[in-house]
């Protein structure tokens, strides 16, 4: 897959934006924000957790949500240093697609701004107030692969595994564990039972946890010592 395709987008009559290709949202249509917060940062202990030189590792960037309310959660933890955040992305969203979409929650557009500004400018490597983001374009499968880093914490945020298959593969679930350090732990929205026997597989201890919304389960788990 050749690097630079950019996300095709639509949107629906309440400002959330869907991957075309994928015929999927972005984000929940109640509360993204609110739902990041629940899954993705409760989902992996956050901020308890941080620390000097924690590393986040993600697959979907999408707009760029999850980064930000990390980088929330980081500040107002008290900003402790060498914290990083690695996110891999097969189709990243235009400028101002992002702009558009982030426009829904306040919050977070507020801390964006020196992250757009380096969006537009084709940079995908940045920091904010030193928490340092780097976004990996290109497919997963091969990025991941090549990646020379390990994360403390993963967030799994492909579109629904049902519509986006690749992204939740024994193989790539494989890699994630591979770049996990010991103790590290991994979340995501989804329950479905073939990503969950394959995180099992990577090493995982696997368990079922509420969901956010309408979605009754998410899954969390830790690397298996």
């Amino acid at each position: 897959m050749a690097k630079n395709q950019i996300a095709e987008i639509a949107w629906k009559d309440s400002g959330v934006p869907v991957a075309t290709r994928f015929d999927d949202p972005y984000f929940s249509l109640e509360d993204g924000l609110a739902e990041t917060r629940h899954v993705f940062l409760g989902g992996n202990d956050l901020p308890a957790r941080f620390a000097p030189g924690f590393r986040v590792a993600e697959l979907g960037f999408g707009t760029g949500l999850n980064m930000l309310a990390t980088f929330l959660s980081w500040r107002d933890a008290g900003a402790p240093k060498g914290v990083r955040f690695t996110s891999f992305e097969a189709f990243p969203m235009a400028a101002d697609d992002i702009v558009k979409a982030l426009d829904a929650f306040p919050e977070a557009r507020a801390a964006a701004g020196p992250f757009l500004s380096a969006w537009a400018d084709g940079a995908r490597s940045f920091d904010l107030e030193g928490f340092a983001v780097e976004v990996m374009e290109g497919d997963a499968r091969q990025t991941l692969a090549a990646w020379d880093g390990k994360a403390d914490a993963w967030f799994l945020d492909g579109f629904s595994p049902a519509k986006n298959p690749e992204l939740w593969g024994e193989d790539l679930m494989m890699q994630v564990g591979v770049h996990t350090e010991p103790g590290g732990t991994f979340a995501t929205y989804t329950a479905a039972g073939f990503v969950r026997r394959a995180l099992d597989v990577a090493g995982f201890a696997v368990e079922r946890s509420p969901g956010y919304g309408r979605k009754r389960h998410m899954s969390r788990g830790v690397l298996r010592p």
